[in-house]
Protein backbone atom coordinates (compact mmCIF):
# COMPACT_ATOMS: atom_id res chain seq x y z
CA UNK A 1 0.00 0.00 0.00
CA UNK A 2 1.41 3.09 -0.95
CA UNK A 3 0.22 7.12 0.66
CA UNK A 4 1.87 9.38 -1.05
CA UNK A 5 3.62 12.29 0.82
CA UNK A 6 1.88 15.66 -0.34
CA UNK A 7 4.38 18.62 0.65
CA UNK A 8 6.49 17.03 3.66
CA UNK A 9 9.73 16.48 4.35
CA UNK A 10 11.24 13.13 5.20
CA UNK A 11 11.48 14.66 9.19
CA UNK A 12 7.55 14.32 8.85
CA UNK A 13 8.12 10.85 7.97
CA UNK A 14 10.24 10.42 10.69
CA UNK A 15 8.24 11.36 13.22
CA UNK A 16 5.09 9.64 12.30
CA UNK A 17 7.08 6.42 12.15
CA UNK A 18 8.29 6.85 16.00
CA UNK A 19 4.50 6.67 16.90
CA UNK A 20 3.34 4.30 14.58
CA UNK A 21 2.05 0.91 14.65
CA UNK A 22 2.96 -0.39 11.44
CA UNK A 23 6.74 0.19 10.03
CA UNK A 24 6.56 1.62 6.84
CA UNK A 25 9.06 2.84 4.52
CA UNK A 26 9.80 6.07 2.91
CA UNK A 27 11.11 6.29 -1.05
CA UNK A 28 11.63 9.62 -2.43
CA UNK A 29 8.34 11.18 -1.16
CA UNK A 30 6.25 8.05 -1.00
CA UNK A 31 5.29 5.91 2.34
CA UNK A 32 5.23 2.33 1.91
CA UNK A 33 3.66 0.36 4.14
CA UNK A 34 5.38 -3.26 5.03
CA UNK A 35 3.38 -6.13 5.23
CA UNK A 36 4.43 -8.92 8.22
CA UNK A 37 7.21 -11.68 7.27
CA UNK A 38 6.19 -15.26 6.64
CA UNK A 39 7.67 -17.84 9.24
CA UNK A 40 10.21 -19.45 7.40
CA UNK A 41 11.59 -15.47 6.98
CA UNK A 42 11.40 -15.01 10.48
CA UNK A 43 13.48 -18.16 11.47
CA UNK A 44 16.74 -17.25 8.98
CA UNK A 45 16.31 -13.71 10.20
CA UNK A 46 16.67 -15.56 13.59
CA UNK A 47 19.56 -18.25 12.58
CA UNK A 48 21.74 -15.04 11.51
CA UNK A 49 21.31 -12.98 14.11
CA UNK A 50 21.91 -16.07 16.87
CA UNK A 51 25.04 -17.31 14.41
CA UNK A 52 26.48 -13.66 14.00
CA UNK A 53 26.00 -12.79 18.06
CA UNK A 54 27.84 -16.06 18.78
CA UNK A 55 30.65 -15.60 16.53
CA UNK A 56 31.06 -11.48 16.97
CA UNK A 57 30.53 -11.80 20.96
CA UNK A 58 32.95 -10.18 22.81
CA UNK A 59 34.04 -8.19 19.77
CA UNK A 60 33.28 -4.10 19.12
CA UNK A 61 30.63 -5.18 16.57
CA UNK A 62 26.63 -4.28 16.91
CA UNK A 63 24.04 -6.46 15.18
CA UNK A 64 20.85 -4.66 14.16
CA UNK A 65 17.77 -6.79 13.01
CA UNK A 66 15.04 -5.46 11.50
CA UNK A 67 13.37 -2.32 13.19
CA UNK A 68 16.56 0.07 12.68
CA UNK A 69 15.99 2.37 9.95
CA UNK A 70 18.77 2.65 7.51
CA UNK A 71 18.79 6.39 5.15
CA UNK A 72 19.74 5.88 1.75
CA UNK A 73 20.72 8.89 0.85
CA UNK A 74 21.42 9.16 -2.55
CA UNK A 75 18.28 6.74 -3.30
CA UNK A 76 16.46 9.19 -1.17
CA UNK A 77 15.04 6.29 1.00
CA UNK A 78 14.64 4.85 4.56
CA UNK A 79 14.58 1.48 4.92
CA UNK A 80 14.48 -1.72 7.46
CA UNK A 81 16.86 -4.48 6.08
CA UNK A 82 16.83 -7.42 7.86
CA UNK A 83 19.93 -7.88 9.88
CA UNK A 84 22.80 -4.91 9.61
CA UNK A 85 26.46 -5.11 10.54
CA UNK A 86 28.11 -2.61 12.28
CA UNK A 87 31.65 -3.50 13.80
CA UNK A 88 32.75 0.15 13.74
CA UNK A 89 31.27 3.17 15.69
CA UNK A 90 27.72 3.37 14.36
CA UNK A 91 26.79 6.48 13.47
CA UNK A 92 23.23 7.28 14.61
CA UNK A 93 21.48 10.15 12.82
CA UNK A 94 18.80 11.55 15.68
CA UNK A 95 16.46 13.53 13.49
CA UNK A 96 13.57 14.36 16.04
CA UNK A 97 12.97 15.06 19.65
CA UNK A 98 10.75 12.12 19.74
CA UNK A 99 13.47 9.64 19.43
CA UNK A 100 13.68 8.59 15.57
CA UNK A 101 17.17 7.15 15.32
CA UNK A 102 18.57 6.27 11.91
CA UNK A 103 21.53 4.03 10.85
CA UNK A 104 24.22 5.35 8.58
CA UNK A 105 27.17 3.60 8.16
CA UNK A 106 26.43 -0.55 8.07
CA UNK A 107 29.27 -2.79 6.73
CA UNK A 108 27.36 -5.76 6.39
CA UNK A 109 23.95 -5.22 5.18
CA UNK A 110 21.61 -8.59 5.06
CA UNK A 111 18.35 -9.68 3.37
CA UNK A 112 15.87 -12.79 3.44
CA UNK A 113 14.05 -12.90 0.64
CA UNK A 114 10.69 -13.33 -0.32
CA UNK A 115 8.16 -13.86 -3.64
CA UNK A 116 6.75 -10.86 -3.12
CA UNK A 117 10.74 -8.98 -2.22
CA UNK A 118 13.10 -10.81 -4.13
CA UNK A 119 13.37 -8.62 -7.20
CA UNK A 120 13.22 -5.78 -5.43
CA UNK A 121 15.96 -6.30 -2.92
CA UNK A 122 18.23 -8.29 -5.91
CA UNK A 123 18.32 -5.43 -8.11
CA UNK A 124 16.92 -1.50 -6.55
CA UNK A 125 17.90 -1.99 -3.12
CA UNK A 126 21.11 -3.85 -4.20
CA UNK A 127 22.00 -0.40 -6.13
CA UNK A 128 21.02 2.17 -3.41
CA UNK A 129 23.25 -0.29 -0.37
CA UNK A 130 26.13 -0.56 -3.08
CA UNK A 131 25.97 3.31 -2.88
CA UNK A 132 26.46 3.29 0.95
CA UNK A 133 30.69 3.76 1.71
CA UNK A 134 31.18 2.02 4.70
CA UNK A 135 29.29 -1.43 3.28
CA UNK A 136 31.44 -3.97 2.53
CA UNK A 137 29.16 -7.04 2.01
CA UNK A 138 25.70 -7.37 1.37
CA UNK A 139 23.53 -10.71 1.55
CA UNK A 140 20.91 -12.07 0.10
CA UNK A 141 18.99 -15.74 1.81
CA UNK A 142 16.45 -16.66 -0.05
CA UNK A 143 13.08 -17.94 2.32
CA UNK A 144 11.63 -20.52 -0.55
CA UNK A 145 14.76 -22.94 -1.42
CA UNK A 146 18.10 -22.97 -0.35
CA UNK A 147 20.32 -19.96 -2.18
CA UNK A 148 22.93 -17.30 -0.69
CA UNK A 149 24.16 -14.78 -2.59
CA UNK A 150 26.80 -12.42 -1.04
CA UNK A 151 28.05 -9.18 -3.08
CA UNK A 152 31.57 -8.37 -1.20
CA UNK A 153 33.46 -5.07 -2.01
CA UNK A 154 36.91 -5.41 -3.00
CA UNK A 155 39.72 -3.07 -1.72
CA UNK A 156 39.78 -1.44 -5.32
CA UNK A 157 35.73 -1.34 -4.90
CA UNK A 158 34.79 -4.00 -7.09
CA UNK A 159 31.72 -6.31 -5.94
CA UNK A 160 33.07 -10.06 -5.85
CA UNK A 161 29.47 -11.94 -6.41
CA UNK A 162 29.36 -15.48 -4.58
CA UNK A 163 26.57 -18.06 -4.85
CA UNK A 164 25.63 -20.95 -2.48
CA UNK A 165 23.01 -23.80 -3.03
CA UNK A 166 24.19 -26.38 -0.65
CA UNK A 167 23.74 -27.10 2.80
CA UNK A 168 26.86 -28.27 3.30
CA UNK A 169 28.44 -25.14 1.71
CA UNK A 170 29.45 -22.07 3.96
CA UNK A 171 29.45 -18.64 3.89
CA UNK A 172 31.72 -15.81 4.99
CA UNK A 173 29.95 -13.13 6.26
CA UNK A 174 32.54 -10.43 7.60
CA UNK A 175 34.70 -11.82 10.34
CA UNK A 176 32.09 -15.51 10.46
CA UNK A 177 32.15 -18.82 8.63
CA UNK A 178 28.45 -19.80 8.60
CA UNK A 179 26.80 -23.09 7.33
CA UNK A 180 24.02 -22.87 5.34
CA UNK A 181 22.57 -25.75 7.32
CA UNK A 182 22.61 -23.08 10.54
CA UNK A 183 20.99 -20.64 8.45
CA UNK A 184 18.02 -23.34 7.09
CA UNK A 185 17.41 -24.94 10.54
CA UNK A 186 14.03 -25.18 10.95
CA UNK A 187 13.31 -23.72 7.59
CA UNK A 188 10.46 -26.11 6.14
CA UNK A 189 11.20 -25.51 2.36
CA UNK A 190 9.00 -27.88 1.54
Amino acid sequence: MKTLLKNTQELDYLIQETTASVKSEYHNGEILNMAGAKENHNLIVTNIVGELYACLKGKKCKIYPSDMLLKLEQCKKYVYPDVMVVCKEAEIEKKTTQGAEVLLNPQIIIEVLSESTASYDKVEKKRCYQMLDSLNQYVMIDSTQIEVISYTRTPEGDWLLEILKDTEDKIQIGDCLVALADLYALVDLE
